[in-house]
């Protein structure tokens, strides 16, 4: 990580009366780089927007969204219009390119120094809620950072004494987040809200206290659920955390958007920020939501019009990676993400047209209560048939949590058109089919892995790529016998990236313009200047 050095040096020399002359030059031409105290909780609100995608005079589109759209290419939310896109063949960032470097950015840089300086100012004038909130952040964001990249930068990270940084291991992150999501929860106890928090967090939760320490639980049952492959995965600390996290849709923690004539007031998916032009929903998604895949077969998903976009024949289809069009008759290719047409990359004029994530103003959820409840749900059947009924109960209540999210969100629910919305009629038979919500016992892994992608389909896009990577894109269900991201198909033979050597995708390498530039020792010591790195996989996905 670089130490950007801005020195700042006026040689003057003679007698006393430059002395006042120079003076006069500082008042009047302050440093840029010198040391600036402001409120707080002005803060506080690029913070939180960086999150999901920051825009900035030193760069924009740093956080998750920027990323998810190439992370989502991986985990087949979606696929470009064309082929020819490493991506969609699971490659990596490649020669001088920044890709797939937004949330080191975010981490290191849009939050950075700004977060550190917060809690640090928080703490001195007596505002111990500006510190659990912002403790609860840097936890997030480090959990964030690791599972994107693996090994990077946490003990000597934002030392402003040094210009190159040695990598820690992702293991000692996962510690690091649970001390900082503790400490937050301590900080969070012992504060109460105040107008100043309700001003900079106006655009997330708005100051509520209890809603950002079930943030904090949520981000630990995270921490605790990404080792179902190491002997030390303990199912009863995943469930302990997610009984205290996020459990109603009210306690969503999502990022909103005032729409102003800003481009950081805008989704980051919307038309006015025009970043998914290219993009198109994968047939796996649309098999999943349509009963075409093998675990759900014959049923049609009632949230199948919010997520994704029908054709001109009023059904729902959708690419392969690397296939562009290929297959698909004119009138059975998706509209893109805006409403436009499938061949069509340019953004509408308005948003009139878009639906669900994909809207000037809609929240980006960074995590749901349905969420919470898959993870419990996979946390009780790893437990075994004892708990079998607690599983199927979490599993419902991750569904039901899906299903209310969309209906209670105004910008998801009033977009779709009033005849393919959701009615109770619809929901209720969904859940009622056996094929969807099966008897006592013979619930799955593949039911539940499967449920949980659609909720998160379109914004939990790193969390998505974690569960993907636990299972390896295609390891077996024990019980079934097949894979339990049925269907899934990765890129293979010409379609997977030339530098992957026949090996799928599992972390982002560093950012180019700060690590490849001038922190090479430190790359060499993890291997990441080999043109596979991006396919070495994570410790967390490792027995």
């Amino acid at each position: 990580m670089k130490k950007i050095l801005k020195p700042f040096l006026i040689i003057l020399a003679g007698s006393v009366t430059l002395v006042s002359c120079r003076k006069k030059i500082d008042e009047a031409y302050l440093n840029p780089n010198a040391f600036t105290r402001v409120p707080v909780e002005t803060l506080l609100p690029g913070i939180i927007g960086n999150m999901v995608g920051s825009s900035s005079a030193q760069g924009s589109a740093y956080g998750t969204a920027n990323d998810g759209l190439y992370v989502g290419r991986y985990v087949q939310f979606w696929a470009t219009n064309v082929t020819g896109n490493q991506f969609d063949m699971m490659g990596g960032a490649t020669g001088g390119s920044d890709l797939l470097g937004s949330v080191w950015a975010m981490h290191y840089y849009g939050m950075g120094h700004n977060l550190g300086r917060m809690i640090d100012w928080a703490l001195e004038e007596g505002k111990p809620e500006f510190a659990g909130v912002g403790y609860a952040i840097r936890a997030w964001s480090w959990l964030t950072l690791t599972n994107m990249y693996g090994e990077v930068i946490l003990r000597q990270a934002f030392d402003p004494t040094r210009l190159t940084f040695d990598y820690d291991s992702q293991e000692d992150v996962y510690k690091e987040v649970r001390r900082l999501c503790h400490l937050a929860i301590h900080y969070l106890n012992n504060s109460t809200t105040s107008p100043q928090l309700q001003q900079g967090d106006a655009y997330f939760y708005n100051g509520d206290l209890n809603r950002w320490k079930r943030f904090c639980y949520s981000v630990l049952a995270r921490s605790f659920n990404h080792l179902t492959n190491k002997s030390i995965y303990n199912p009863d600390s995943v469930i302990h955390y997610a009984n205290l996290g996020i459990n109603q849709v009210a306690d969503n923690a999502t990022a909103k958007f005032a729409g102003g004539g800003r481009v950081g007031e805008h989704n980051f998916y919307g038309p006015f920020r025009a970043n998914v032009g290219a993009l198109r929903q994968s047939r796996f998604i649309a098999n999943l939501l349509t009963g075409l895949n093998p675990m759900f077969p014959g049923v049609f998903d009632p949230r199948t019009p919010y997520l994704i976009r029908e054709n001109a024949n009023g059904t729902y289809r959708g690419i392969r990676p690397n296939r562009g069009s290929d297959g698909l008759a004119t009138a059975e290719q998706p509209q893109n993400f805006w409403g436009g047409s499938f061949a069509s990359t340019a953004a509408p004029g308005s948003d009139s047209a878009c639906r669900y994530i994909f809207r000037n103003t809609s929240p980006f959820p960074i995590i749901t209560a349905a969420e919470v409840h898959f993870m419990k749900a996979e946390a009780f059947l790893r437990k075994g048939p004892a708990f079998a009924a607690q599983a199927r109960q979490a599993y419902i209540d991750g569904i039901n949590a899906s299903f209310d999210m969309l209906i209670n969100t105004p910008e998801y629910h009033n977009s779709v058109p009033a005849s393919m919305r959701i009615t109770p009629a619809a929901r209720a038979a969904y859940l009622a089919n056996p094929v969807v919500v099966p008897p006592v016992g013979q619930l799955t892994l593949s039911h539940i892995m499967l449920q949980k992608y659609i909720a998160m389909y379109g914004f939990g896009l790193v969390e998505t790529w974690v569960d993907m990577r636990r299972y390896h894109y295609t390891d077996l269900d024990p019980v079934t016998g097949q894979q339990v991201y049925a269907d899934f198909t990765p890129p293979s033979g010409a379609d997977l990236f030339t530098d992957n050597n026949g090996k799928l995708v599992y972390r982002a390498r560093p950012r180019y313009n700060s690590e490849y530039l001038y922190n090479i020792a430190a790359l060499d010591a993890i291997g990441a200047r080999a043109l596979d790195y991006h396919t070495k996989e994570m410790w967390f996905s490792r027995p």
